[in-house]
């Protein structure tokens, strides 16, 4: 298996490219919805921008429950067409990321008076298995009392009619992002994370091109092309808004919030998705040492950077947890992390935020900006192809692309993956433990399942580190990975949105953030005042994390 030869551009260089060149499309937000459109476009042919304000997936693409699945409660609410093309999606995602993107069974108990029953249970998942072309082996299989309980004895036997087992996948969605963005670099795409759009600029009463803040070095520039495309997830209003004429408001945004905790405090043999007294549903996921449970779905106002976990969220996740399992009781101080997300959903008049439509939406202003919201995780492939075949409809011809030039990200696999299935990400797993043998099976796994074949490459640079301390050397090349190969600016980035160690490893951030700050100040060449910042910065960001008011 050939070692990636990935590496970004350096950031002047990206700057001077943008400043010099004109493009097909710029696209204004840096979250799954905004890369996706830049790797479609990308691979058409089309010379492609992209700007992110803050880090790539800092906003909703790295808050989600991170489950790639079709959205089973949707068929509820009769959104059949929805349900078939993400649930279509799923097994396409499978094989574009196959290490990122994980079998996952999920259980389903039925209990009296609950949101399923066992007839519209078994007819639904069998309906879902049909929408979303799920494979035989992974269909649907419902379940007895006593089969229910032994998939999952912490439930509750006293209210349990059955259940229901069926697939979905897991995976980390700040990741996905990652190696989407780098597949677009790998294709043409000129991609910038802290770069901040301050305007639109516009010729002929038409939106031409973005005036562009560079947060890092504090330039100033502009961008020109053809065709604007505003991706940003929940700040898409305040994007259109920079058209001056427009004062509605298209989005109606929710908080979604999840809560992790230490795995022995909710030792699920698997995913669990649970009925709650109110009328919703929540997940409840095992992963590695934890288990993290949400979501949330409350009404949200005010600036979507400043959403955080509050005491009422954390009390309505732990209530409902520990009335779906009985013997399990959760507490405040059990609560180890969290994460609040926001979403950018379409707004509809007189629905409350858990009836509202997850499907996507595309608007075009008086002046061209292309707005696109709505959507989920699962569908973001599709939402992008659409986005792209506007983009080429309203295009005149260049260089023979045109609206007939068809999508081809169906078949474009992510940096990282050279994987043909499950079995060959094992099969990976296993020779790298073998031939690694002075790091434990975890590691291997961590480092697999977050980067793929790209494992090969931190492994090499942990290698070559002195000293015996293979943990701290494992973590020095991995910092020094994703300074050189995925952008990584600041500690954020790096804690949260490349690793996600704030989120499922927190101890470990709280252990090596001094460390870690000391070798990206070696590598960006920080001065001791940045290296402090730095430091605060983090801190504000656990503090975040595990203080809730």
């Amino acid at each position: 298996m050939s070692q990636p030869s990935f590496s970004y551009q350096s950031r002047p260089s990206i700057i001077q490219n943008l400043k010099n060149e004109y493009y097909d499309i710029i696209i204004i937000g840096g979250g799954v919805t905004g890369v996706g459109i830049a790797l479609d476009a990308a691979t058409r042919g089309l010379k492609v921008a992209l700007l992110e304000k803050k880090d790539f997936a800092s906003g909703t693409s790295s808050k989600s429950t991170k489950l790639i699945h079709g959205g089973l409660r949707y068929l509820k609410q009769f959104e059949f067409n929805l349900v078939r093309e993400v649930g279509k999606e799923r097994s396409i995602l499978h094989e574009l990321a196959t290490h990122l993107v994980r079998p996952e069974k999920m259980l389903l108990p039925l209990i009296k008076d609950g949101n399923y029953g066992k007839i519209i249970t078994s007819v639904g998942l069998m309906v879902y298995d049909v929408l979303a072309g799920v494979e035989e082996e992974d269909q649907r299989k419902m379940l007895s009392i006593e089969e229910t309980m032994r998939c999952e004895p912490l439930l509750d036997k006293n209210i349990i009619e059955g259940g229901g087992l069926y697939a979905e996948y897991q995976t980390d969605d700040f990741r996905l992002v990652m190696e989407l963005i780098k597949t677009s670099v790998e294709y043409g795409a000129q991609t910038l994370n802290y770069a901040t759009c301050t305007d639109l600029l516009a010729k002929g009463g038409k939106v031409c091109g973005v005036a562009c803040h560079d947060e890092e070095s504090g330039e100033d520039f502009k961008i020109y092309g053809d065709y604007v495309v505003n991706a940003a997830g929940p700040w898409v209003d305040q994007v259109r808004k920079l058209n001056k004429k427009v004062k509605e408001t298209k989005l109606h945004l929710t908080k979604g919030i999840h809560i992790v905790v230490p795995f022995e405090k909710l030792p699920v043999k698997q995913s669990v998705y649970f009925d709650v007294s109110d009328g919703r549903m929540i997940f409840a996921i095992p992963k590695n040492d934890i288990t993290y449970i949400g979501t949330t779905d409350t009404n949200y106002k005010g600036n979507p950077r400043d959403a955080r976990t509050e005491k009422k969220d954390v009390s309505y996740l732990i209530k409902a947890v520990n009335q779906a399992f009985p013997s399990i009781h959760i507490k405040f101080e059990d609560v180890m992390s969290s994460w609040a997300g926001i979403r950018p959903l379409i707004q509809e008049e007189g629905k409350s935020a858990s009836e509202i439509s997850r499907k996507d939406e595309i608007f075009i202003s008086d002046r061209g900006l292309i707005s696109i919201a709505g959507g989920k995780l699962t569908g973001y492939r599709k939402m992008a192809k659409r986005t792209v075949d506007l983009v080429l409809e309203m295009k005149s011809s260049r260089s023979g692309i045109t609206k007939k030039t068809k999508s081809k990200t169906k078949k474009v696999k992510f940096n990282g993956n050279s994987f043909k299935n499950t079995k060959a990400v094992a099969t990976y797993k296993a020779r790298l433990q073998k031939e690694n043998a002075q790091f434990n099976d975890k590691q291997i796994a961590y480092l697999v399942d977050t980067y793929g074949d790209q494992a090969q490459v931190i492994l090499n640079f942990a290698e070559r580190l002195p000293g015996k301390n293979e943990e701290i050397k494992l973590l020095k090349a991995e910092v020094r990975f994703c300074i050189e190969h995925e952008m990584v600016m600041h500690l954020t980035d790096f804690f949260i949105h490349r690793t996600g160690r704030l989120f499922f490893n927190i101890q470990s951030v709280k252990d090596h953030v001094k460390m870690v700050a000391t070798e990206m100040k070696h590598w960006l060449d920080w001065s001791a005042e940045q290296m402090k910042e730095e430091q605060e910065a983090m801190q504000e960001e656990l503090d975040k994390a595990t203080n809730f008011k």
